[in-house]
């Protein structure tokens, strides 16, 4: 339940009058969206029992994606969580998404062409095709785990394709990527660290093989062309070359699974949403983009503050972490109206949708992940009109960082 006083030792209050409300894990898991929604009206941030602060309000976190007073937190998180060593903690000492500046570029650069919209929507055509392919495999069951059979393999067969990856080895990777990926929520434990740990190590023993039989015996793809441009100009070290390939399996898979997931339950429980994206297929980025919004795969993303900011008042102290909670912002009553109602037809999106980030670090896989959402859904609409949860559906974990998504048992008529 909520306490009031400081989330650690070095915590100070909101303002002169005032104390910071501290938020407990199992409060927020219980009901996100409602804890969001009440503390959203009464202040701009709280404090997470797990230490660091929740920023509540989108104007609060649209500004401070791009504020210079704050920085992206490097080792932090994984420090927070008890990690300070081992591979889970390379992936934050070495990966393009936690550094900052001129090292966040150098380590970003090599990918920003691969990732280009263009080149993306070059994609599409093999992205609906292996979407027909799936479902082709499956049509005549007339019931299954979609999240197993389709929302897990279609991202997971576009990242390999993308990168070169042996289409033979994704039950292997994606096996390590979820278990990885569990760190980035706080419903992981200590008790899960040994298991998360030995995942992330096998998943960069997987890459740093993968890499060394490219150097052995080049091929035309994405990995070869990846390694030459780093060789060449010698900017990233052995390890940072490895890790921002692991880091793109974690990113290419995980999110993309749970989103896909999310927005086909989410219009399966609106029937009349469904329906109407069957009908017509223009309002299928609607539908994704309202997805995205209404249960974002990703909640949050993490920042460093290195100044005193004010906000509405308070004082969001120097020196914290601070969970920037984009699960929230995307349901602030200041920004939507009727922010708690799924509406595919929603018009007031704002122009760059807040799940994928802002500023220098906004999400390199953004246009292939909508990319990939899009023509997913295109192809079940199509093929599966008459396409029905089985049950209540899944239920979609976590208020913070990667969010979790159990089974998805759907049919439709034979």
């Amino acid at each position: 339940m909520a306490t009031h006083g400081t989330p650690d030792a070095g915590g100070r209050g909101l303002d002169a009058d005032s104390e910071i409300v501290t938020l407990s894990i199992a409060e927020l898991e219980a009901d996100p969206h409602g804890v969001f929604r009440r503390y959203r009206a009464l202040t701009p941030f709280v404090a997470h029992e797990a230490g660091g602060y929740l920023v509540l309000r989108s104007a609060d976190v649209e500004q401070l994606m791009r504020d210079p007073r704050v920085r992206q937190t490097e080792t932090e998180y994984a420090e927070l969580r008890g990690v300070t060593d081992g591979p889970l903690f390379d992936g934050f000492q070495h990966g393009m998404v936690t550094a900052n500046d001129a090292v966040h570029r150098r380590r970003r650069a090599p990918f920003s062409r691969a990732f280009a919209h263009r080149l993306i929507a070059e994609l599409r055509p093999r992205i609906r095709q292996s979407a027909q392919a799936l479902v082709d495999g499956w049509l005549a069951e007339g019931e299954v785990d979609l999240v197993d059979r389709f929302a897990a393999p279609l991202p997971a067969q576009i990242i390999s394709d993308l990168l070169g990856l042996p289409q033979a080895d994704i039950p292997h990777f994606t096996g390590l990527v979820y278990n990885v990926s569990r760190f980035f929520s706080f419903t992981s434990t200590p008790d899960d660290l040994p298991d998360m740990q030995a995942a992330a190590g096998e998943l960069l023993a997987y890459v740093e093989e993968l890499l060394n039989d490219r150097r052995a015996v080049p091929a035309n793809d994405f990995l070869t062309a990846y390694l030459a441009d780093a060789d060449q100009k010698g900017e990233l070290s052995p390890i940072e070359i490895i890790i921002q390939i692991m880091i793109l399996i974690i990113g290419g898979t995980d999110t993309t699974r749970v989103a896909m997931a999310a927005q086909i339950a989410l219009l399966l429980r609106h029937r009349e949403q469904w329906d109407a994206i069957c009908r017509d297929a223009a309002l299928i980025p609607g539908a994704v983009a309202e997805a995205l919004r209404f249960e974002p795969s990703v909640a949050s993303v993490a920042r460093h503050t290195i100044e005193d900011i004010e906000l509405d008042g308070h004082i969001l102290p120097a020196g914290k972490f601070a969970i920037l909670s984009t699960m929230s912002a995307m349901r602030d009553e200041r920004v939507y109206e009727r922010p708690d109602a799924f509406d595919i037809r929603r018009t007031d999106h704002p122009r760059l949708h807040p799940v994928f980030g802002g500023g220098p670090h906004r999400c390199l896989g953004e246009a292939l992940a909508r990319a990939e959402l899009e023509e997913g859904l295109l192809v079940l609409a199509a093929r599966l009109p008459q396409l029905h949860l089985t049950g209540d559906g899944p239920r979609l974990r976590g208020h913070s960082g990667i969010r979790r998504i159990g089974d998805m048992r759907v049919c439709w008529p034979r």
